[in-house]
């Protein structure tokens, strides 16, 4: 089972260029430790330093050798497909044949005004690029006409990834619609889950149905999942020292004015937030297989501006003690 780290680049109040720096430090201590995949995210909030997320991606490349570099999610919504593929080509060359992205809608929606693109075509858009991403992957020259950009007539796209085709995932938050169409598209599925996984069982259930309608190997298409996550030396002290940085983090969500109360932490950590001892995020990522046969589990390890010193001993214990067991326990 693979196992590894995601960052939407959480910057508190550290200054954009040391965030980005401290990034990448932990990138090349990840693949040291011997993490299989760090995932990036796209935002474009002041409280986000990620916008760019391929280029942070490829610097990360040039201070690893073996981690796998993903993006999770490109916003495809509110990005040129052409232009996905060819970043992500050329991330794949440098990196020896290591880049992935993960496409998705998107879990905020700014992109759209800044972009120029309406906001009621949410699902078109998205559907449409994705069909063309695909395609793109597969096919050195393409031939494409759809209703949210111009087409394409045989059109050489260079330059190609070093793998082929270049893994594209879908992300899905929760619905089942986007289940469905990861299925039909016979794309592997990131299932985003926050606490506990068994409610996701359906959306598997639904994605292997749809993909085999869609005349997909059904069986052979993977599925991951992820979330917030902290590991600390003990129980309680990972719950009292993750609590003030998370309030403040979902405290940015409609749902939680002014932070998380902390009852409500606390139940979430019961129903299966992946915040504790490595012995009880063992546990709560072998529940996630267990329900949901997935192959790749991959946790957000720093939200709500946390210290970098902070970041780094949680992602010491995840990579030290969590990976091998969890390893040990799925070989």
């Amino acid at each position: 089972m693979e196992l590894g780290i995601y960052s939407f680049g959480d910057s508190g109040t550290v200054p954009t260029g040391q965030r980005i720096a401290d990034l990448i430090a932990q990138a090349r201590y990840a693949d040291e430790a011997g993490l299989d995949v760090i995932a990036l995210g796209e935002h474009h909030r002041p409280d986000f330093t990620l916008s760019a997320p391929e280029v942070v991606l490829a610097a990360m490349a040039s201070v690893t050798e073996r981690i796998r570099l993903s993006t999770g999610v490109t916003v495809l919504s509110t990005a040129d497909p052409v232009r996905v593929y060819e970043q992500f080509a050329t991330l794949d060359q440098v990196s020896g044949g290591r880049a992935e992205i993960i496409a998705g809608r998107g879990s905020f929606t700014e992109s759209f005004g800044l972009f120029g693109f309406d906001l009621r075509a949410y699902d078109l858009l998205f559907e449409e690029r994705l069909d063309l991403l695909l395609r793109l992957t597969r096919e050195e020259r393409v031939t494409w006409a759809g209703r949210t950009r111009p087409p394409l007539e045989d059109a050489l796209v260079t330059p190609r990834a070093v793998q082929d085709p270049l893994p594209v995932w879908v992300g899905v938050g929760g619905t089942p619609q986007s289940a469905v169409r990861a299925g039909r598209f016979g794309a592997p599925m990131f299932v985003a889950i926050f606490t506990d996984p068994a409610p996701a069982r359906s959306l598997v259930e639904l994605y292997r149905r749809a993909a085999a309608a869609a005349g997909h190997d059904a069986a052979g298409l993977r599925v991951a999942s992820g979330g917030h996550m902290y590991v600390g030396t003990t129980s309680q002290g990972a719950r009292d020292a993750f609590y003030p940085y998370y309030a403040e983090y979902l405290g940015r969500l409609p749902q939680f004015p002014g932070g998380m109360p902390r009852e409500v932490y606390d139940q979430w950590i019961r129903a299966g937030l992946l915040v504790g001892s490595p012995q009880e995020v063992i546990d709560k990522i072998m529940n996630h297989r267990d329900q949901l046969g997935i192959s790749r589990y991959v946790g957000q390890f720093d939200v709500g501006g946390m210290p970098s010193g902070m970041i780094d001993k949680s992602l010491e214990l995840f990579a030290t003690e969590v990976a091998p067991v969890v390893r040990k326990e799925t070989s």
